[in-house]
């Protein structure tokens, strides 16, 4: 659909329009991660219990989970050059905040007043890359370098943040995006220009309390649930509401002219599959990363910057193969890249089963090589599945519950792993690599649900469904059909 902005008037300003967007999607994706090195020198330094090392996490990938669909619609409405100078704003709020954190209460809420500065500047910064490029070919290659900063900052993270921990103390692991964030803001006013969207969509904040109540609910009922035990009635009470939230969702959101989510997209199997990917995936590798970092230093004794670097090999592969497996998904489909991360998973899991204190560190290293792959390969696939066959109306929309599906994946990776674990983190030693073993089951499992996903979501079936999807939305923007219609009755 055209858009509201102004020419860009060289090739040298859209590149340095890409750069802003770059880096801020660089430092919202890098909280998710840097911080776990830091956990250790947290939970020394604020007295920390794990509930609160997981909330430390989760407090801002819950956030960016419950509310990037409702950031994207705003900026729509009311500007997306505004609504992202509010983000890297609030954003760099939130770090100072976290910086200063004299309680664990604290941190926490400034993490979340960080998930709200980063929830309006993952989706707003790619419209703002689709709108800077508007050939298609050019607008393909840009969103290709702005996708590709997700797995890289996922993965240097942990490697700039053990050399802030080692060398400055954690606190400077929330330091360092203020600079970045101050940049950003002035390059921003200069260079970006505003754009909105043709036709904002309306506000629906029945469905994102209902969407907060549904997330907020599992996650905090699952964190809390080793010390309140399952059977606590706070818990089952959680549980209920979040079972009770998804009928209400769906049962309002079809009767919605402007849906929060529009149920349509679900008649897309591989749009389907590409949420449950991006659940499963990260979910993985949000456990990978909790585990790994407290296996590193709790269990072997390493310091952060020496954990850091050995998930060196992790981002290695992603910065040497993303583009590699981006244009192998844009010439030959994402068959391939999520077969074989499906299959990586599930084999760096397996080996993980047999790691102990002891276990010399090449072999920790080589097992490690599996997860980097594992990330490198279903990156840039997720996108692509989601937006399959969608018309260009929609595919925003696509991508970001695309990106609510990362953030929700992560959310329970960290909360479940967390819980999994529980005692034996304190305990450390064997008992630590003993019961972390259920943890790698799981993995194995989201690994081999990753891989039938992947055969699902691009076989001749899938293509079909999504066809059919795509001529529901494309009847609407001709304004042939009820927008209501194909929610109901169809």
């Amino acid at each position: 659909m055209p858009e509201h902005s102004p020419e860009l008037p060289s090739a040298r300003h859209r590149l340095v329009v890409l750069a802003i967007c770059c880096a801020s999607i660089f430092v919202v994706v890098m909280d998710i991660s840097i911080v776990n090195v830091a956990l250790p020198s947290i939970r020394h330094d604020l007295h920390a219990s794990l509930s609160g090392l997981q909330w430390t996490v989760d407090a801002y990938t819950l956030v960016l989970a419950g509310f990037l669909v409702a950031a994207g619609s705003a900026a729509d409405r009311f500007g997306r050059r505004r609504i992202f100078q509010i983000g890297l704003a609030v954003f760099g709020l939130g770090s100072l905040l976290c910086g200063l954190a004299p309680t664990m209460g604290w941190l926490i809420a400034a993490r979340a007043v960080q998930g709200i500065g980063g929830t309006m500047l993952n989706p707003v910064a790619m419209a703002i890359v689709a709108t800077a490029f508007p050939e298609p070919a050019a607008r393909a290659k840009a969103i290709g370098v702005f996708g590709s900063m997700s797995g890289l900052a996922l993965t240097m993270g942990p490697i700039l943040g053990g050399a802030l921990v080692d060398g400055l103390g954690w606190h400077s692991v929330f330091w360092i995006n203020i600079p970045i964030v101050a940049v950003a803001i002035v390059c921003t006013a200069l260079f970006v220009p505003e754009s909105r969207a043709p036709r904002a969509r309306r506000f629906d904040p029945v469905g994102q309390i209902l969407v907060v109540l549904l997330l907020g609910s599992v996650v905090y009922a699952i964190i809390e649930s080793r010390s309140l035990g399952w059977t606590s009635p706070v818990i089952l009470a959680l549980f209920a509401a979040a079972v009770l939230a998804v009928p209400v969702l769906l049962a309002y959101e079809s009767r919605r002219e402007d849906p929060l989510l529009d149920l349509r997209l679900f008649r897309s199997v591989p749009f389907i599959s590409a949420i449950l990917i991006a659940l499963f995936a990260l979910c993985g590798f949000g456990a990978f990363l909790f585990v790994t970092t407290q296996y590193l230093q709790n269990v072997r004794g390493l310091s952060a910057l020496g954990t850091g670097l050995c998930l060196l090999p992790v981002g290695l592969l992603v910065v040497a193969f993303s583009r590699r497996i981006g244009r192998l998904v844009g010439a030959r489909g994402p068959r391939l890249p999520l077969l074989l991360a499906g299959t990586a998973l599930s084999l760096g899991a397996i080996a993980s089963l047999r790691l102990e204190p002891t276990t010399p560190l090449p072999m920790v290293l080589a097992i490690y090589l599996l997860f980097g792959i594992f990330l490198t390969a279903v990156n840039p696939p997720i996108t692509n599945t989601a937006v399959a066959g969608m018309p260009p109306s929609m595919t925003g929309v696509a991508a970001s519950l695309a990106s609510v599906g990362r953030q929700t994946g992560t959310t329970l990776g960290v909360a479940i792993s967390g819980t999994l674990l529980g005692p034996a983190l304190t305990h450390g030693g064997a008992a630590f690599t003993a019961t972390a073993r259920s943890i790698w089951w799981m993995l194995a499992g989201l690994g081999i649900c990753i891989l039938l996903l992947g055969l699902l979501s691009t076989g001749r079936f899938a293509e079909k469904s999504a066809t059919r999807a795509a001529e529901l939305f494309e009847e609407i923007d001709r304004g042939v059909g009820d927008r209501t219609a194909p929610a109901v009755q169809r």
